[in-house]
């Protein structure tokens, strides 16, 4: 018997009425009045790219958009961060990211798409710098999840990263200005008090508790049900729950980044959360949903009335 989870899930009219909604939301946020159109496109290019992951790693054993919806509708409730370029562009690059370098998994042998992925990756640090905090984390996925760790692949990463700053350095040089390098590193060393909540409202901290808990829900339920996925997928899955309780463990040593860190937050949890709508179909399960779509509708209201 479908459920009104499943037939959501698996009807081909779930994405473009998804993005309607998105479309109502950013107009709603101010869109047109402040010119968010570098914004908004760095969103539709993420969502764009979260469908070619679904598609190319079939993350969701059914065909179903999800991922893509979910990914959206997750977006739209911190409408309040719409305005933020940076970390729009750098949610877009992580998430090209994690397009390329799911490309290699179980290949040791594949310097040509680390290097790609790591070239994003680089191309983002240019815009934040401390997104290379993630690099470690990263070389740690591709060995235990990825399994395709080498020192080929290594030095591959380590030559993607660097690239950017080599063309920026040679700008630098031929303009004969190097503030923009001193104030960029700067940055990177700009450690800031731990556990220091003060700079959140009750929008973030709302915003926060409710993607901390479909996080945690999605990883939960994907623990339990992941002996009917393929080896494939569930080191795939394991990537996202690794790498969004990494982000957390980073959000409570520096909740000053909140802004980026809750958007890449998201970029993991949506899969998580799709996996469990996709495939559940039991009555609880179907009330679980409406009180997650319902949840989701209403905290979007609420950060849009800020």
């Amino acid at each position: 018997m479908k459920r009104l989870q499943n037939k959501v899930s698996d009807s081909k009219l779930s994405l473009p009425i998804t993005s309607v909604y998105a479309a109502g939301v950013w107009v709603l946020a101010g869109l047109i009045q402040e010119n968010w159109w570098i914004q908004f496109g760095c969103f539709a290019i993420s969502v764009s790219l979260m469908a070619v992951l679904n598609n190319r790693n079939a993350l969701i054993r059914i065909h179903s958009r999800m991922i893509s919806c979910s990914f959206i509708v997750l977006n739209c409730a911190i409408c309040f961060l719409f305005a933020s370029l940076r970390e729009a562009v750098c949610t877009m690059l992580m998430a090209a990211t994690y397009v390329v370098l799911f490309q290699t998994y179980q290949d040791k042998d594949s310097p040509g798409l680390t290097f790609y992925g790591f070239l994003l990756l680089g191309l983002s640090s240019l815009v934040d710098i401390q997104i290379t905090y993630l690099i470690p984390f990263l070389w740690l996925l591709m060995q235990t999840n990825l399994q395709s760790l080498s020192w080929r692949n290594f030095f591959a990463s380590l030559s993607g990263v660097t690239l950017p700053y080599w063309f920026a350095f040679g700008w630098s040089t031929y303009q004969s200005d190097f503030t923009l390098w001193t104030n960029h590193f700067s940055l990177w060393t700009n450690i800031q008090t731990p556990f220091d909540f003060s700079g959140l409202n009750t929008h973030h901290i709302l915003t926060m508790y409710f993607v901390t808990a479909l996080a945690l829900f999605g990883a939960l339920h994907y623990w339990r049900n992941c002996h009917h996925d393929k080896i494939h997928n569930r080191m795939l899955y394991g990537f996202f729950i690794r790498m969004y309780l990494f982000l957390l463990l980073l959000f409570f040593l520096q909740p000053q980044r909140y802004d980026l860190l809750i958007r890449l937050m998201i970029l993991n949890t949506a899969p998580l959360i799709a996996h469990f709508i996709a495939l559940t179909q039991q009555k609880v399960t179907n009330i679980i949903f409406c009180i997650i779509t319902l949840s989701a509708f209403f905290l979007t209201v609420y950060n849009l009335w800020m």
